[in-house]
């Protein structure tokens, strides 16, 4: 569906030339979710950009469904764009038009005519839930429902690409939810490919089918999300799968955290596929007779599979808290030693 073929994308920045893309390669299938992860200066956004064209590869070129984008100009690059939406973070919505208006937008510059501008509109405001919110200006409605306008705009020339470019980062975490429910309830409807541009793994963890990490303008790791966020290879997705599970720890237990011994190893263990079934605790408390101090725990469904996390803390002689790590590696489990606890200030207080 999307074919990008050896981007690279150099700016002139005032020191000379800057490589913000550098031979990047990705085919993205019809009807996936596709994310893009980075940290700010990465170079997603102008790759997303590459896309559809309001970028120009430096080298390279990017096919969507069949069209070389990259090759075209004037009326056949207008033509081409059709094909993709394109939702922002920021809305971009006209103040001045009402919900109705803004989705009806696209079709007016294309020349349709009201009944049929009237007749595309109203299913995609039913689509987004917002149905009711026709007549209403931007200024009347929260950040969730200005996306969701947003969205039914990008969608009024039936598209068959959907751009997401932080779609959901100025929103707050209970209405992402529901905006990215949203994109996956359109995927499955309308067989939508959707590139969802993002620095937050917690979107990416949410609907992805796959994931494409980018660091300083490189492709660094590549893989289906489960994969990518249960055993991340390189370091920036180690440290983006981090930023979501460090929320786990209490804060009052990352304060007295500190790196070596002595005292209690706070560890946090990572269960997936069919570990997430295993009753390692029960067999450690029982087989090697060590104390376990549970801190947090929580199971969750990555693309329908079980991945699990506990974080405790160990208590015990060393020779048995050795032999614990030992037992946990042995059932093929992952165990991070997050740090240590001194015995007189322990995790739980």
């Amino acid at each position: 569906m999307i074919e990008i073929e050896s981007v690279t994308k150099v700016f002139d920045g005032p020191q000379g030339p800057l490589a913000v893309l550098k031979d990047i390669s990705l085919s993205i299938g019809r009807g996936e979710i596709f994310g893009i992860i980075g940290r700010s200066g990465a170079g997603k956004s102008t790759l997303v950009r590459c896309i559809n064209a309001l970028e120009r590869p430096t080298s390279g070129r990017v096919v969507v469904g069949g069209t070389a984008v990259t090759d075209l100009t004037g009326a056949d690059l207008r033509g081409a764009r059709r094909e993709i939406g394109m939702i922002f973070q920021h809305f971009n919505l006209l103040s001045s038009r009402t919900v109705f208006d803004n989705v009806a937008l696209p079709l007016e510059l294309a020349g349709k005519g009201k009944a049929e501008i009237a007749e595309a509109v109203l299913p995609l405001l039913e689509l987004v839930g917002l149905s009711g919110k026709r007549d209403q200006y931007p200024s009347q409605l929260s950040g969730g429902q200005k996306q969701r306008v947003g969205i039914a705009r990008a969608l009024a020339l039936k598209p068959s690409v959907l751009l997401c470019d932080e779609a959901t980062s100025a929103l707050d975490p209970e209405t992402t939810k529901s905006i990215l429910a949203l994109l996956k309830d359109i995927n499955a409807k309308l067989d939508l490919t959707i590139v969802l541009i993002t620095h937050e793994m917690n979107v990416i963890k949410e609907i992805c089918d796959r994931v494409a990490v980018l660091d300083r303008g490189s492709v660094v790791e590549l893989g289906s999300v489960f994969d990518v966020f249960s055993a991340p290879q390189a370091e920036v997705s180690q440290s983006f799968v981090r930023d979501v599970l460090n929320h786990d720890l209490p804060e009052a237990v990352v304060r007295r955290l500190h790196d070596s011994p002595p005292g209690n190893p706070v560890v946090r263990i990572t269960f997936t596929g069919p570990s997430a079934n295993t009753p390692v605790i029960a067999e450690l408390i029982r087989d090697v007779g060590i104390g376990i101090n549970i801190l947090h725990g929580h199971i969750d469904y990555i693309q329908g599979k079980p991945y699990g996390t506990l974080t405790a803390e160990l208590s015990g002689l060393q020779g048995a808290i050795e032999q614990a790590l030992g037992h946990l590696h042995s059932k093929h489990l992952k165990v991070e030693v997050l740090g240590h606890v001194a015995d007189d200030d322990r995790a739980a207080a």
